[in-house]
């Protein structure tokens, strides 16, 4: 069974013949596997085993890109690069939309319909498009979009006291997922990826009133879009954070996949149990604990119950919770793809 099978499979609630795996990376833990392993393979989770290969294409791009110490990315805001006891990030210092609510009149968003971007797609469909699973990325959709160029206190001010304002913004920067997950439906994509954390380790960020206000109809035109040019298309979605008072809503509008099921935010369990033969799971596996803090066997533990009780019956991609941080040992890495692999 090919991975783009086994993927397929899991994601239409069958039983594959393992549980799909997929796996990504910071900069430093990519330098230190590359560097141990001596793996020059394009995409370096494909070389692991890893059964997705990922590309992003928007706001979700401008992370680690840009030159020290500090860089303005292609839609205006400007980055500086920090450090931390165990690697570096990249935090916004300068949103463009801060302050006067005139300036939105003259933004423009990157032009989505600029074709080089998709080029990595293009290039991953080449190398891996027989065998693995595709997935086209424009993250950072609409919430997180606007606060980025906005600034987040001012963004849910307006949120509560200037809604025309935040309807104008919001249409605005939704254009850009928006077009790229029809383009990467017409280029072959298997999934796109959608994404805005919408929520914090204990709840919403936002009421669901508020929620269903702004983002419940923008999501559902984006949902949608890609479906009309391929139906068998796969919709995900991704909110660190507990979003569970929402995840009906998000079926409603036709969700496909929830990602990345933050073990200490939210239950992948019982998610499975509520969810399971209407929504697919991707994720679950702790990035805060077990991953950076725990022993090799008790990775392989928690790998072991991922496998056995969300992968039951298919609809399950095993994952962590987020991309592996700088903290994580790479004797977890591999703890984790031994007993992910194993049959």
């Amino acid at each position: 069974m090919t991975s783009r099978e086994r993927v397929a499979l899991a994601l239409n609630h069958e039983q594959p013949d393992r549980t799909p795996v997929s796996v990504t990376f910071v900069p430093e833990i990519e330098k230190a596997l590359r560097e141990k392993s001596g793996i020059s393979e394009p995409d370096l989770g494909v070389a692991l085993g890893n059964d997705c290969v990922k590309t992003c294409v928007g706001l979700e791009c401008s992370f680690y890109a840009g030159a020290r110490p500090e860089y303005i990315c292609p839609w205006g805001i400007r980055w500086r690069w920090a450090e931390n006891e165990s690697g570096e990030y990249t935090e916004i210092i300068g949103p463009p939309l801060e302050g006067d609510r005139g300036k939105l009149d003259s933004f423009q968003i990157p032009d989505p319909h600029e074709e080089s971007q998709y080029d990595s797609f293009r290039r991953m469909k080449d190398l891996y498009g027989k065998e693995k699973w595709l997935i086209g990325s424009s993250q950072i959709s609409i919430f997180e979009a606007a606060w980025y160029l906005r600034g987040m206190e001012d963004l849910m001010m307006d949120m509560a006291l200037e809604q025309e304002y935040v309807d104008s913004l919001m249409d605005k920067v939704m254009q850009f997922p928006l077009v790229a997950s029809c383009k990467h439906a017409s280029l072959g994509a298997d999934m796109f990826w959608f994404g805005d954390d919408v929520a914090h380790q204990k709840g919403m960020m936002m009421s669901v009133e508020m929620w269903r206000r702004f983002l419940k109809p923008r999501y559902a035109e984006l949902f949608a879009a890609p479906k009309r040019i391929n139906p068998d298309i796969k919709v995900a979605y991704h909110s660190c954070g507990n979003c569970q008072a929402i995840l009906d809503d998000l079926i409603e509008i036709g969700l496909d996949v929830l990602n990345p099921l933050q073990p200490l935010a939210i239950d992948p369990f019982e998610v499975k149990k509520r969810y399971g033969t209407g929504l697919s799971l991707f994720g679950g596996l702790c990035v805060q604990h077990t991953m950076p803090r725990g022993r090799p066997d008790e990775v392989r533990s928690a790998v072991s119950r991922l496998k056995k009780e969300c992968g039951q019956g298919g609809g399950y991609i095993l994952s962590p919770a987020h991309h592996l941080q700088a903290d994580t040992p790479l004797e977890n890495i591999e703890a984790f793809y031994s007993e992910a692999l194993r049959e």
